[in-house]
């Protein structure tokens, strides 16, 4: 799955095979490599005494060095299958963009706001901690999604992008509207907090500046000197295996880093959890159906989906810890956000290529092999 494309033919394309059949043992038990590679880490992180400390010592962008190098891995083979030639395209479909924005720096913030308040009454510290999520939108992970479900690789690019700008110019203030403006309106409480600029651009630049411009150099490179038939067909398919491990090796060492505060306060990660479901179910199926609606086609109607649903957990984290420090509540509800985003995410991957196949009949941006497989 990771190697079908989306949006415009590619060679050494099997048309005549289901993908299941063509996936490789990586792709096909995917989800079953995920919740093991959660497990092995939230046990490292409990059975492994001086783990989290180990692991957290070395910190890039307030971000541990281990996961910052699973990051970089996850997203520089995903980057490389840009077409960046195609960016055009994409900047030229207005109807996305701003759906994006919308979606991602209205109604996402706004979604999270609403049920922190409805679901987490009680308890100041989680409620903070969510909404510093809903924050944080997403510029990694996403893109592992949006190509395993076949979305359009180069509107991911763009609209992450987008994001990564926006996570700059906007988070701050949108943390001061969310957190004191709006619950003072509302006559809620409010919380202070102080939101490091850098800390948020390091991680921009760090964790999409520098696999963009290696996957950009990539293809440019690779293209000039070995032609389009031979890096599409050939080279790709041999880094592509790399983002998974990377994506997998990110996992465990989250987990193992946080494992301990997660299995040590189970009622409070399934109270957190539960708006954080909603969340995830909600932006992903309205902005399906917004997608639909706009007539985007089903690549980036998918595309679409994920950037929105998708959260930057790695900023949410580290801004939590940064600003309430790594014991704090705040810091919890950072970490449980993948812990329910990555299985949801992966789920969500099956039901998008489903309706593909379902309600996208005859769109030319659902790859043959989605649209005849049973």
């Amino acid at each position: 799955m990771s190697d079908t494309v989306a949006e415009t033919p590619r060679p050494n394309t099997d048309l005549e095979t289901p993908v299941m059949a063509r996936l490789s043992t990586l792709d096909r038990f995917l989800p079953v490599w995920i919740v093991a590679a959660m497990a092995l880490g939230l046990a490292l992180g409990r059975w492994v005494p001086g783990l989290d400390d180990a692991l957290s010592a070395v910190e890039v962008g307030n971000v541990s060095l281990p996961i910052a190098v699973g990051l970089l891995l996850m997203m520089y083979p995903v980057l490389a299958k840009v077409r960046y030639s195609e960016l055009d395209r994409v900047t030229g479909d207005r109807k996305l963009l701003l759906a994006s924005l919308a979606l991602n720096w209205l109604i996402g913030p706004a979604l999270m706001f609403a049920l922190a308040w409805a679901l987490l009454p009680d308890q100041a510290e989680y409620r903070t901690g969510l909404i510093i999520v809903g924050l944080a939108r997403c510029i990694a992970m996403v893109l592992i999604w949006n190509d395993l479900s076949c979305g359009d690789r180069e509107a991911g690019a763009v609209l992450v992008a987008i994001n990564s700008v926006f996570q700059i110019v906007a988070f701050a203030a949108l943390g001061w509207f969310y957190l004191q403006v709006l619950p003072g309106w509302l006559g809620l409480s409010t919380t202070s907090a102080d939101f490091s600029f850098w800390a948020i651009v390091v991680s921009v630049l760090v964790f999409l500046g520098i696999p963009l411009v290696a996957g950009f150099f990539t293809r440019t490179l690779g293209e000039r000197r070995k032609g389009r038939d031979w890096y599409e067909g050939t080279f790709l398919p041999r880094i592509g295996p790399v983002a998974l491990y990377g994506l997998l090796f990110t996992i465990v060492t989250l987990f193992a880093l946080q494992g301990d505060a997660i299995s040590s306060n189970p009622w409070d990660v399934a109270r957190i959890a539960l708006p954080l479901l909603a969340y995830f179910f909600l932006m992903f199926g309205g902005s399906f159906l917004l997608g639909m609606r706009l007539r985007l086609g089903y690549a980036k109607t998918a595309t679409l989906a994920f950037t929105a649903a998708g959260n930057n957990f790695e900023l949410a984290i580290a801004v939590a810890i940064g600003t309430f420090g790594v014991t704090s509540g705040q810091a919890l509800a950072g970490v449980v956000g993948p812990l329910i985003e990555v299985p949801v995410l992966v789920a969500l991957v099956y039901v998008s290529l489903w309706a593909a196949r379902r309600w996208f009949p005859g769109d030319p941006t659902v790859p043959a092999t989605v649209r005849s497989s049973r």
